[in-house]
């Protein structure tokens, strides 16, 4: 827990609100206590959140929550503009700096874009196995692990795919286009990041 402790003191110096958990279920219930259950609540298809529990607790106890993996494929783009600027967002991040940066990689942008701006809140939830001391780390992390494995879930056709290894691609496949660093929080508290001392996602 003293690192997950000591990052989230980092990230707060940077204007993120953050906080540290033992368990997942610590951390639902938190995330659940900031949410009221008049506030609409989307996310993307991070792994993390649903992993743990936490989208399935939100839409079976009643919270106003836009899924779209509820939505037919050809309908989610749509979607996904139409509640855009939804009060909150539910994400992981690919990498989190021991200094308290956010290093992520997408496909077509929705992911990051939230992030950057559109919802009022963002909650981050991010396991310790995503927690690395330096950017540097954090971009190795973000194309040599994170980037492969993710590819792996999909039908797509990347080099990563079928070695599990960055090939630097340009495939029309690829879930490489947008690389984001977010060096601070702004503004201040925007983004919440949860770390929780488990390993979640990829």
């Amino acid at each position: 827990m003293q690192l997950l402790e000591n990052t989230a003191k980092a990230l707060k110096k940077r204007g993120f609100d953050a906080h540290a958990f033992a368990s997942s279920a610590q951390a639902v219930a938190f995330i659940k206590s900031m949410i009221g259950k008049e506030e609409s609540v989307t996310w993307g298809g991070s792994m993390t959140i649903r992993d743990m529990g936490l989208t399935e607790a939100l839409k079976t106890e009643g919270y106003l929550t836009y899924d779209r993996d509820e939505i037919p494929p050809a309908e989610r783009p749509a979607f996904v503009r139409e509640h855009f600027f939804s009060d909150y967002y539910l994400m992981s991040a690919n990498a989190v700096t021991e200094s308290g940066e956010l290093l992520n990689l997408d496909g077509i942008g929705n992911r990051v874009a939230s992030l950057i701006y559109g919802p009022k809140k963002v909650i981050a939830v991010v396991g310790k196995n995503k927690i690395v001391p330096t950017l540097e780390d954090a971009y190795h992390r973000v194309r040599e692990v994170a980037a492969p494995k993710n590819a792996q879930r999909f039908s797509i056709a990347t080099p990563c795919k079928k070695t599990g290894k960055c090939a630097n691609c340009l495939s029309p496949d690829t879930i490489c286009s947008e690389m984001v660093y977010t060096r601070t929080c702004r503004p201040a508290g925007r983004i919440c990041v949860i770390l929780i001392d488990e390993e979640l996602g990829y």
